[in-house]
């Protein structure tokens, strides 16, 4: 820590990841692809940086990968990577001109996440054919 010391933030204890996502100044977020960490994300715009690590991370940042950020790339025999491509991904995400379509594709599913009247359209929809289906089966 006190090579950090007077640079940013060191957080030692589960940080407030609601209230940093939501705040105008964060330009990305690397997250591990758990799957409420991706969620949390795009809910609040914010283009993806991923690290997945375990279990179905991997296939939540193949999923979420081109559309709203990249994947760090790892060496497919160890999962090893180096400094140089994690902070390539972060640039290209966050402020280079290539990344534009990673940051805009975030707002976009930001949009998506965020339209109440849209969820309650797909709710209505939903609740309309099951009603339909259950009719026709008694």
């Amino acid at each position: 820590m006190d090579r950090t010391k007077g640079h940013g933030i060191f957080w030692t204890t589960w940080a407030p990841q609601h209230k940093i996502l939501s705040h105008d100044s964060i330009g990305g977020f690397l997250t591990h692809c758990g799957w409420s960490s991706l969620i949390e994300g795009v809910h609040y715009g914010r283009p993806l940086i991923m690290f997945p690590l375990l279990y179905d991370q991997g296939l939540n940042a193949r999923f979420w990968d081109k559309k709203v950020g990249v994947e760090v790339p790892r060496n497919e025999e160890n999962g090893s990577f180096t400094r140089n491509e994690l902070a390539e991904c972060l640039s290209l995400v966050v402020k280079d001109e290539e990344g534009k379509i990673y940051r805009d594709g975030a707002k976009e599913y930001s949009k998506i996440f965020n339209d109440k009247d849209l969820h309650d359209r797909y709710m209505d929809k939903c609740v309309e054919y099951l009603e339909m289906n259950l009719h026709h089966e008694a």
